[in-house]
């Protein structure tokens, strides 16, 4: 029998359409839903490029995986999905400031 337990925090936005959690721990693992750059305390998506929306969405994983009692620093992968490839460089750049030298497996 596994251990599983929903965990949602006020940290972060509301998961879209709000009938899943903001992400699942299992098993010691912490599975999180996909976000949006979206600030929890007005509810809108940040103003700002590429990289203040890349911030925005660290920010809101951030404060899922603290509220699952983990952090940014145990992420071994992560999912960018861009809506424009000509945002992959900046993305990244944005991304390589959240990690040391082990970085996620990102795809």
């Amino acid at each position: 029998m596994s251990d599983k337990h929903a965990v949602l925090t006020e940290n972060e936005p509301p998961p879209l359409p709000g009938i899943y959690p903001q992400a699942i721990v299992a098993n010691g693992l912490v599975y999180c839903a996909g976000c949006v750059p979206m600030d929890a305390q007005t509810g809108k998506i940040v103003d700002g490029d590429i990289k203040m929306h890349t911030h925005q969405c660290i920010k809101n994983i951030s404060n899922i995986l603290e509220a699952a009692g983990s952090n940014i620093t145990k992420v071994v992968k992560f999912n960018v999905f861009l809506s424009n490839m000509d945002d992959f460089v900046a993305t990244n750049s944005v991304y390589t400031l959240y990690w040391d030298n082990v970085k996620p497996s990102q795809t």
